[in-house]
């Protein structure tokens, strides 16, 4: 199985929170995993994406596949690190 780039959820009740981590593919949502490279509060309001781009091409050089959503908070975060 290839390695994924995911997101883990480690929120509370109602207040959802997540870590966005390199897994192997079969590991479960919220089971073991390689690196932590990032996280995502989607309640909180402006910037509620925080990733480690550079990790991130890293792990997708070495064939890591994000996933849907996590490709796209790399695209969304690739057009803010040009435009600065």
């Amino acid at each position: 199985m290839p390695v994924r780039i995911r997101m883990k959820r480690i929120g509370a009740k109602n207040s959802p929170v997540f870590r966005i981590v390199v897994a192997d593919g079969r590991s479960p949502r919220d089971g073991k995993f390689i690196e932590e490279i990032g996280t995502y509060h989607p309640r909180q309001k402006g910037e509620n994406v925080k990733l480690d781009l550079e990790r991130t091409k890293y792990w997708i050089g070495q064939g890591a596949q994000p996933s849907e959503t996590v490709a796209s908070f790399i695209k969304k975060l690739g057009k803010t690190a040009v435009a600065a």
